[in-house]
């Protein structure tokens, strides 16, 4: 990775003039094109197919009876129809509660535990290579989040409620980065996630491999860095907070094409 980057550093310098001619956005385009080009995320998503297979757990059993949203064990179209309304559980929940939910039900993990392990180490690293399987597996179908259960109309609400909330020490809201079109920090675009921001945008582009930090994130911890960056206090994992901030993102995203999982600065 660091190659790569060294090698973009080298193609800044020798392109001259010719960079004068294009936009920061642009030349940032064909950086992440570069990066595209072997995906560590793809290394997650191997990880996260062995693991819906593997038989683990107290129980020794699988993820293969895992209900996301389509019927047990159905995997393809599901991401782009989260989070929503499960019966069972009778909550709205995103891939990776859900995914903790039949974890606990089905293999006998104690949920509690993994929702207080940090990310990236332990269970919540196996949660964020499922995620990532699992959202490969719907690239390219659109979103469209159901909103016929209350509760999930409850949820886009509270997230929009939520979204456009400003507080901490610098009086920030989601919206301040995300409510208007036209906005970016430093070199880097701001979708506009009040409304449909396109294809792989925003919403649609999670999970994805944060090259700075050499890390494969899910929505859950994006949000949570999210909420840092206003000096909020972070939530927990699979706070309801999180779940309503995604269903209003999701269901903004409606007609987007899923990218997921992408690559990140």
């Amino acid at each position: 990775m660091l190659k790569k980057t060294l090698l973009f550093a080298a193609a800044l310098a020798a392109a001259g003039p010719v960079l004068a001619q294009k936009s920061a956005t642009q030349a940032i385009e064909e950086y992440r094109a570069m990066l595209a080009d072997g995906n560590p995320a793809e290394l997650f998503e191997a990880k996260g197919e062995a693991l819906w297979k593997q038989k683990r757990g107290p129980k020794n059993a699988s993820l293969e009876a895992c209900d996301l949203g389509k019927g047990p064990g159905v995997v393809k179209g599901t991401f782009v129809q989260l989070p929503r309304y499960f019966p069972d559980t009778q909550k709205v929940q995103d891939l990776e509660t859900r995914l903790v939910t039949c974890m606990e039900k089905l293999q006998g993990f104690d949920a509690k535990e993994i929702a207080k392990t940090p990310f990236g180490k332990g269970e919540q690293a196996n949660v964020t290579a499922l995620a990532t399987w699992i959202a490969a597996e719907s690239k390219g179908q659109r979103f469209d989040l159901p909103q016929a259960h209350p509760m999930e109309r409850t949820f886009y609400e509270t997230g929009k409620q939520i979204f456009f909330m400003r507080g901490g020490t610098h009086d920030f809201s989601c919206a301040s980065c995300h409510g208007e079109d036209g906005k970016r920090i430093r070199l880097q675009d701001l979708p506009n996630l009040t409304k449909n921001p396109g294809d792989g945008v925003g919403f649609a582009a999670w999970p994805a491999y944060r090259v700075s930090n050499g890390q494969m994130w899910g929505m859950q911890l994006r949000l949570n860095d999210c909420f840092r960056q206003q000096r909020f206090p972070y939530p927990e994992f699979g706070a309801d907070a999180l779940t309503a901030i995604s269903t209003y993102l999701g269901v903004n995203a409606k007609g987007a094409k899923s990218a997921a999982p992408t690559i990140k600065r």
